[in-house]
């Protein structure tokens, strides 16, 4: 006898699309992110200086359409006479670079550890909860220093900081999806004819949880980009020659009040990829989680 087990229902692809031009909000957050990964893949093209460049002669040169402003340096110089364009712009680059990378990894070790604990359950899944709320009860950015101390600065430790203390939650609902899914009468179903445990959990729960770990991992990218901002600001992050927007707002604070710009621009570009990141997840949400059909 053959059982025909329910897959989980996706929106198709023109309803997607008419949903997301009628969503402006969604559309918005689209239109945001996919400018900033254009920018960031074609930073060398895109930039029109160099941003590592410095002109002592130029430092602190104010944006174009104000007094003093050079149409050359758009959005002004630093205290070292480099462009901010050029450097926003390559900025984005690592941003994103370490978004998705960390978000990519603490996915995998949520996913992983949140199946796990969800399938096992028992003492399996009571160690797993109770490291959860170990991580839980460690405030993140005081966490994030000391494996940052541990680990070092650059890139591929800055990811490594981050994914060590973003799985957490990612792990949560997985489990909490896993422990409503395997109560479903297809998962009975599947086990009694036989079943294994990685079958089960590939071709029949994983399928299932899938669009809200897809929502949750796209939600994620924005607060990875803000803990990567806020380490570099700290000087626990991107070191020089490298460029980092949270790098850049620790450059320009000293010149809040004679130099605004030099802070100002790098913040409104963090402001905007994170809401546009938050605003696509928000219509991701809408039309991928089942449980809001």
């Amino acid at each position: 006898m053959q059982i025909s087990l329910p897959l989980p229902r996706i929106p198709r692809l023109p309803r997607l699309l008419r949903s997301l031009l009628s969503n402006k909000a969604g559309l918005a957050g689209l239109a945001i992110v996919a400018v900033i990964a254009v920018t960031a893949l074609m930073a060398d093209q895109l930039a029109p200086l160099d941003p590592l460049r410095r002109n002592l002669s130029l430092k602190l040169l104010p944006p174009a359409w104000l007094e003093g402003g050079n149409p050359r340096h758009l959005l002004g110089t630093d205290s070292q006479g480099r462009d901010l364009l050029s450097r926003i712009i390559f900025g984005a680059r690592t941003s994103l670079t370490v978004g998705v990378a960390a978000v990519a990894l603490s996915s995998l070790i949520g996913l992983s550890l949140g199946l796990l604990a969800g399938m096992a359950g028992g003492r399996v899944d009571a160690l797993i909860m109770r490291v959860i709320d170990a991580m839980l009860a460690i405030p993140t950015m005081l966490f994030m220093l000391v494996v940052a101390l541990v680990a070092g600065t650059g890139l591929v430790p800055l990811v490594v900081v981050i994914a060590a203390t973003n799985w957490v939650g990612c792990a949560r609902i997985v489990r909490a999806d896993v422990l409503s899914v395997k109560e479903m009468d297809y998962i009975a179903a599947a086990r009694s004819i036989g079943a294994r445990p990685l079958r089960l959990i590939l071709r029949h729960v994983l399928p299932n949880i899938l669009s809200s770990f897809v929502v949750v991992s796209t939600m994620n990218v924005g607060t990875v980009i803000l803990a990567e901002s806020s380490l570099s600001f700290l000087g626990f992050g991107i070191q020089p020659p490298e460029i980092s927007w949270g790098q850049m707002l620790s450059e320009g604070r000293q010149y809040l009040a004679t130099s605004w710009w030099v802070a100002t621009f790098p913040g409104i570009a963090i402001t905007l990829t994170v809401l546009g990141v938050i605003l696509l997840g928000d219509w991701l949400r809408d039309h991928l989680d089942p449980r809001l059909d």
